[in-house]
C-alpha cells in the first residue's frame, strides 16, 4: 500500500513539472530588430524547406539565428519567424506550420473542390 502511494506521489510530481512549450511564451520588446542579414540559401534538399535566418530576442538583446532546414509536411506550409510591431512594441511570431491553401480562400486544399481558383470566394 505504501509503495502505491509513493508511486502515485512520484507521478503527480512529474506531471506538475511539465513545462510549457516555447511557442506559448510571448515577449514584447521596445527595440526593433536589426536589418535581416542576407544569407545564401543552399541548394534544394528533397523533402525539406529552407527557412532563412532571423533575429530572436534573448535576455536583453537581439541574437541572430542562421537559416536552417525544416522537414516538409504534406498539406502544410511552413511560415518562417517574423517580427510584428504593435503599439510601439515588437514581438516575434514564431515559425509554424499552417494548412496549405493555394488559392487563399480559407478552405484547406484537401476540402476545397476548386483549390486553384483564386477568384472563388
Amino acid at each position: 500500500m505504501l509503495t502505491k502511494i509513493a508511486l502515485a506521489a512520484s507521478i503527480a510530481a512529474l506531471c506538475s513539472m511539465t513545462a510549457l512549450p516555447a511557442a506559448a511564451r510571448t515577449v514584447w520588446v521596445r527595440e526593433a530588430p536589426p536589418e535581416v542579414r542576407v544569407e545564401q540559401a543552399p541548394p534544394e534538399r528533397h523533402g525539406y524547406q529552407w527557412v532563412p535566418g532571423y533575429w530572436d530576442w534573448r535576455g536583453h538583446r537581439h541574437v541572430w539565428h542562421t537559416g536552417h532546414w525544416v522537414r516538409e509536411r504534406t498539406g502544410y506550409i511552413y511560415e518562417a519567424p517574423t517580427w510584428v510591431q504593435q503599439d510601439g512594441r515588437w514581438t516575434l511570431k514564431q515559425g509554424h506550420y499552417r494548412r496549405h491553401d493555394r488559392d487563399g480562400d480559407g478552405v484547406p486544399n484537401r476540402l476545397d473542390s476548386h483549390p486553384n481558383d483564386p477568384t472563388r470566394k
